[in-house]
């Protein structure tokens, strides 16, 4: 068999088109929510205005349309490349060399907290440790104000840092979520790693992203997902949660306490997502080389007996701590930010929303002194 070696053999492509802005919808950090005329049809699009400014009503603007006529799930929305009659001003030269979104046509020139050029490089220059800070690893972005919630329910004054992961949106500010829990005072800090771009503070990897959650953010805990839109193939090893086995590698390396959230739900009506997703199976019981503590949420029922025997398989290579979900539901509803997985809401799959809040909860059992 031939094995094409080409982009332009596997045919990818982009589908642009050209509007004029008719109407700014919402705005949100780092973002603006747009509804553009395309040849008399309105479409739904996003600009992130620290890459392509702020659109207004009247300006023309260039779209990559590619994943909104395709109808994937990637928010609904064309994205705005340029506003090519309004382009912002280039911004003063300052510190900062490193390049995410690297040789796309969005690719921009952050300052990285662990560069020569930031004043904590010092810091972090030999830094090796997290001293034993605990670490929330899932696979799901919509997993993070479930996290959230389930540690504040203990200890309601965690200093939380929050690690994006570049598995899935790289700019951050795709992320309503993320600007509700920074502008609730849920999150002390976001920190986005690798290709991710926009966190308050930004990091080349990983590792260095949790070291800076621990030396400069000073967070009790810190959270790490990849961003909104995870793929998957439907196959056993192609999806990009797979990443979060990466994390938890990281955490052990570097001392903290590895946390691992478990992926379940009693809505999915796709059999491999049924009960613990098999994502969830397989980056934590094949891919996760340190013993992590896996929280199996206590649900009871036909489903709790579901999770509980599939679970079994990670009892070898990690710890199973049972963690029960008495009043998470209550503190689930009050969450500053919508829930949302999958397009499936609280009501629809709760119990997607309480491991992970169950995860948050074993988390804050670990701060000392906190059962």
């Amino acid at each position: 068999m031939t094995v094409p070696m080409t982009g332009q053999a596997t045919g990818a492509a982009i589908r642009w088109r050209r509007g004029v802005v008719t109407t700014v919808e919402r705005c949100w950090h780092g973002a603006r929510e747009l509804e553009v005329d395309v040849s008399g049809e309105p479409v739904r699009a996003l600009a992130y205005t620290d890459l392509v400014g702020a659109p207004e009503p009247g300006d023309v603007v260039l779209l990559n349309a590619t994943a909104l006529l395709m109808g994937l799930g990637t928010g609904g929305y064309a994205i705005v490349v340029a506003a090519p009659d309004a382009l912002p001003p280039d911004r003063p030269v300052g510190p900062g060399h490193l390049v995410k979104a690297r040789y796309t046509p969005s690719q921009a020139v952050v300052l990285g907290v662990d560069e020569p050029d930031s004043s904590w490089h010092d810091t972090l220059r030999d830094a090796d440790d997290l001293a034993g800070m605990p670490v929330v690893v899932a696979d799901l972005h919509s997993a993070v104000p479930a996290i959230v919630t389930g540690l504040r329910e203990r200890v309601p004054d965690a200093r939380v840092a929050y690690v994006m992961t570049d598995g899935g949106a790289l700019p951050l500010a795709f992320s309503r979520t993320v600007a509700g829990l920074v502008g609730s005072g849920w999150l002390a800090a976001t920190i986005t790693v690798g290709q991710a771009f926009g966190g308050a503070l930004e990091a080349v990897s990983v590792h260095s992203g949790l070291l800076a959650a621990r030396h400069v953010v000073d967070a009790d805990v810190t959270v790490v997902t990849q961003g909104p839109g995870n793929l998957g193939t439907g196959t056993r090893w192609g999806f990009s949660g797979v990443a979060a086995a990466e994390a938890l590698n990281a955490v052990g390396v570097l001392g903290g306490r590895p946390v691992a959230a478990l992926r379940v739900s009693q809505a999915d009506l796709r059999p491999r997502h049924r009960g613990v997703s098999h994502h969830s199976l397989t980056t934590y019981g094949r891919a996760t080389l340190v013993a992590a503590d896996v929280v199996v949420p206590l649900l009871g029922g036909e489903l709790g007996a579901l999770v509980g025997e599939q679970v079994m398989s990670l009892a070898q290579r990690h710890r199973l701590v049972e963690v029960d979900v008495d009043g998470l539901l209550a503190e689930l509803l009050d969450c500053p930010v919508p829930l949302a997985t999958m397009g499936r809401g609280l009501d629809q799959d709760a119990a997607a929303f309480l491991a992970s809040a169950a995860a948050g909860r074993h988390a804050a059992t670990l701060l000392g002194g906190v059962q």
